[in-house]
């Protein structure tokens, strides 16, 4: 093939490319304007967040976010992108109601259901589970993009191999909202120590061949999420802690911001400070990673350290409460009761699985200290609502607890920080001995720590003032 032969066929090509580019973008613009007119309403952003009916702070952030969208801007249509047991709107909206105190609108929120969402589950990846989970999140991004085409893609819940899928091949606007790095530096300092964690099982810590092969993956897989991480046009980010990993990462810091998540700090805040039960209150999914057997494990030491907390009368008390989702997790929790009966603690340990809100705030109300074990929380909205209703934080050494929550203020100790089972104990030991005079002023400061700084006023404001980046004014 002569040389002239060859450039024409390579003009004819790229020709080729750019004449089915073109028929796509004309077809995405006239699938936009043929929905915009069957929605009736303004722009459309579309939300991936599968399991929207779920009871966890990530869902908090959802539909917090969706009521500041509303309020700012009534003609544009939320569609959400969720597995098909979620139910009708109605029913998931006064679920969040319930759950959340969020009332939604459900005249502007659409539900697409997603068919092929157990290609994001963990444990359809027995191995490479992080780049398992992420290619499928590539195949129900395209389900989702086929059901319906956003102006703006949305993404709570942190699937950021779905980003270059939108921007690039939908021609949406994409946003970020990231509560936690699918991979980070803390995860592969696990593996290159050896440590046994849910992230790194004990067969690949004990083996050195396994733990290199396992390094040059988590590398790989790193490289590929800083490359599609940097397709996004905003990205939010819920902690200090994140947003040090996502820039690390995705070195997109002049489009990257941290929105602190929304805490319920404001109905909190009405709570006596005084006259509490001696009960400790747990509040997190019934997660591996939200460590719920070091809490049982630090329960046990403290009862074991003072006998007069396991006399007969004692109301000293541990209160797991937590979102179930699926029947692991209930499996999960039954576990966890049989741990506590091998403790011999179950009789002073009390479980409630999926409460509703009005019994959280009653336990909340009551409570003396609020627990929260696991490592590297990027953010911990349990803990700040610990603090907003007048519980004594007892929170592990690391991430957002320590950076971000925990912290001090006007010099003086807002809460407890841990990382070992003693440890742990400790904290609990100390705050249950503060006279009470000590107990009130650590709670009054607390409380005002948090209660402007991780408002849902204060995330409403900075969420909507993100999205106008990518949203016109005259919306």
């Amino acid at each position: 093939m002569t040389l002239a032969a060859l450039t024409a066929c390579l003009f004819g090509l790229l020709g080729a490319v750019v004449l089915v580019l073109v028929l796509w973008s004309h077809d995405i613009q006239s699938r936009k304007r043929t929905q915009r007119r069957h929605l009736e309403g303004g722009p459309i952003l579309g939300f991936f967040h599968p399991f929207c009916d779920a009871g966890g702070g990530g869902e908090r952030v959802l539909w917090v976010a969706i009521k500041a969208i509303q309020d700012t801007w009534p003609n544009v249509v939320c569609v959400i992108y969720c597995w098909d047991n979620a139910g009708p709107v109605e029913q998931v909206l006064q679920k969040a109601k319930v759950q959340f105190n969020v009332d939604i609108d459900p005249s502007t929120v659409r539900f697409q259901t997603l068919k092929r969402w157990r290609f994001l589950e963990a444990e359809r990846y027995r191995i490479f589970t992080l780049l398992g989970q992420s290619l499928g999140s590539v195949l129900v991004g395209w389900e989702a993009m086929q059901l319906l085409l956003p102006d703006v893609f949305i993404d709570t819940v942190g699937f950021a191999f779905v980003y270059p899928l939108a921007k690039y091949m939908f021609g949406c606007k994409v946003v970020a909202y990231t509560h936690y790095p699918t991979i980070s530096a803390d995860m592969l300092g696990k593996v290159v120590s050896g440590v046994t964690d849910f992230n790194n099982s004990s067969m690949v810590a004990r083996s050195s061949v396994l733990t290199r092969g396992k390094i040059w993956y988590y590398r790989l897989f790193a490289w590929l999420y800083g490359i599609v991480g940097r397709t996004a046009d905003v990205v939010m980010v819920n902690s200090t802690w994140t947003l040090g990993h996502v820039n690390s990462i995705w070195k997109i810091p002049k489009r990257t911001a941290v929105v602190y998540p929304p805490c319920n700090t404001e109905s909190l805040q009405s709570f006596s400070l005084e006259n509490r039960e001696p009960w400790i209150v747990s509040v997190a999914q019934f997660r591996p990673e939200k460590a719920h057997k070091l809490q049982l494990s630090a329960f046990q030491t403290l009862l074991e350290r003072e006998p007069k907390y396991r006399q007969e009368g004692s109301k000293i008390r541990l209160i797991l409460i937590g979102g179930s989702r699926n029947a692991e997790d209930r499996k999960r929790v039954e576990e966890l009761k049989q741990y506590a009966e091998d403790c011999s603690i179950y009789e002073q340990v009390e479980f409630i699985e999926n409460a509703k809100y009005s019994t959280l705030l009653e336990y909340l109300q009551k409570g003396s200290i609020g627990l929260h074990s696991m490592r590297d929380e990027h953010f911990g909205i349990g803990i700040v609502e610990y603090m907003a209703a007048g519980l004594i934080p007892v929170a592990h050494n690391s991430g957002g607890p320590k950076l971000d929550i925990v912290t001090m203020h006007q010099g003086s100790k807002t809460g407890f920080l841990a990382e070992t089972v003693n440890e742990f104990a400790d904290a609990l030991e100390e705050a249950l001995r503060l006279p009470s005079e000590e107990q009130l002023r650590m709670r009054i400061h607390a409380r005002q720590h948090v209660v402007d700084r991780f408002s849902e006023e204060s995330f409403s404001s900075r969420f909507v003032g993100a999205l106008r980046k990518v949203i016109p004014d005259h919306q």
